[in-house]
């Protein structure tokens, strides 16, 4: 026995050291100069000062990067920055420089540093690609986390398809993405338009990371961006989210003002859930189709394709009660090419534009929300326990309002649906997909219930 715990032993204290060295931290930045790093893009400067990276806003210059010289795939990175003034900048990580792309643009995902009163720092920006990836609007409760002229300390877990960033100990944002999975490290000092702007300054330092034997961090209960096709996380199922199309099937839905899905009009195709084209008129093909289940507070997610001109819309708090011609009533947020379909002229103050609150209250004009017809987009409508309803589009607010409030009230008898009696103020309904005779494809729909 004591033979055998000797030799155990042994071997033990022989290992030890390799099994020190794979957890240990690898410093990117040796605190004594910028070896092991390369200038990208623009001309900001950098330099080392007091065992810190300082880099300082050029006017006239575009976004400048200093990179690590490696690149990194799966990795646990952190590091500490530190912020005088209101200026914007970022680290890139899993990210490219091809002289194919944009010139050799820099390119990839982006950990926001964002001292504007939006709040977006630990937020997740593709940059010189796909825009928002994951505002802080998503989670607003990590807004406050950023602190000026002090030091914050910041994470980024990058294994698999998984990318989740924290701030001064607190989970930010939450990705699922497959786009990238490899590519460089690099600080970002932001391009400034006016001369005065110049001079501005961020400093970094304790840059380290983890490439093997990654131990993520434990699951919570932030919300999570997912955008593979049809999938669901783990931390999506903790949280207690749910696919309301699963890529293959029409389980869960059915027509409106019907037993059974309809029989024409609608497709599943390549993962999608597709409305086909008609004659462009409501409800005159397969019909609107309605979630099986009803809904009161929630978290509901979809993707969406426009074909050009097209119309179509999801609506929640649908009841059929109405027994109506046409198009299901209920809550709309629409879905519409605003240039080529007529409807976006018609309403009142473009409430009836890419999404708005159909007929109610038009969305806001931010035009990096708006993708390109037949570019997928990210629709997202929230609504609370208090009756809060929110709408997003790829990334960005589009509106907000309260159900049930005088204002809300206004608004309706303003509009197309004066006549119902107690439109949207059910406390339960369905969630329908309409067909409004034109071709929109849907996929990655899915729904969190809010206590």
């Amino acid at each position: 026995m004591k033979k055998s715990f000797s030799v155990f032993l042994v071997f033990f204290l022989l290992s030890l050291p390799f099994i020190i060295s794979a957890q240990q931290w690898q410093p990117l930045f040796n605190g004594k100069d910028l070896k092991g790093w390369k200038p990208l893009n623009g001309h900001a400067k950098y330099e080392v000062v007091n065992g810190t990276i300082v880099g300082t806003t050029v006017f006239g210059e575009p976004n400048s990067f200093l990179a690590t010289e490696k690149d990194y795939g799966d990795f646990i990175l952190e590091f500490e920055f530190w912020l005088d003034q209101d200026m914007n900048s970022g680290v890139q990580f899993r990210s490219e420089s091809k002289a194919d792309y944009q010139n050799g643009r820099v390119h990839g995902y982006q950990y926001e540093i964002d001292p504007l009163p939006r709040a977006w720092s630990a937020g997740i920006y593709d940059e010189a690609r796909r825009d928002w990836l994951y505002p802080m609007e998503y989670n607003p409760s990590v807004k406050k986390q950023l602190q000026l002229k002090t030091w914050n300390k910041c994470r980024v877990e990058c294994i698999g398809n998984s990318i989740r960033t924290f701030i001064n100990g607190k989970a930010a944002a939450n990705l699922v993405d497959d786009f990238t999975a490899k590519g460089f490290i690099a600080l970002q000092v932001h391009a400034v338009g006016k001369p005065e702007e110049a001079g501005k300054q961020i400093r970094w330092r304790n840059i380290r990371i983890q490439t093997i034997n990654l131990k993520p961090s434990p699951l919570d209960d932030v919300f999570v961006v997912n955008l593979l096709g049809n999938n669901l996380s783990a931390q999506e199922k903790k949280n207690g989210v749910q696919l309301l199309f699963d890529g293959k099937t029409t389980d869960g839905w059915r027509g409106a003002y019907k037993d059974k899905f309809p029989e024409k009009g609608w497709e599943v195709k390549d993962g999608e859930l597709r409305v086909l084209g008609a004659t462009g008129a409501e409800s005159a093909n397969g019909g609107d189709i309605v979630s099986v289940k009803q809904y009161s507070a929630f978290i509901l997610q979809f993707d969406f394709k426009l074909t050009e001109g097209a119309n179509s819309g999801v609506k929640y708090f649908v009841t059929e009660k109405e027994n109506n011609g046409g198009s299901a009533i209920g809550l709309e947020y629409q879905i519409l090419d605003d240039e080529k379909h007529p409807d976006a002229k018609l309403g009142s103050i473009g409430n009836r534009t890419l999404g708005s609150l159909y007929d109610l209250i038009p969305s806001v004009k931010e035009p990096r929300a708006r993708r390109k017809i037949g570019e997928w987009n990210r629709g997202m409508i929230i609504v609370f326990p208090d009756g809060r309803v929110e709408h997003f589009l790829n990334g960005w607010k589009m509106l907000e309002y309260k159900r049930g409030t005088q204002y809300f009230y206004a608004l309706v008898a303003k509009s197309k649906y004066e006549k119902w009696p107690n439109f949207g103020m059910s406390p339960v309904g369905h969630i329908l997909l309409q067909d409004h005779g034109n071709s929109v494809s849907f996929k990655n729909i899915k729904i969190q219930e809010l206590k």
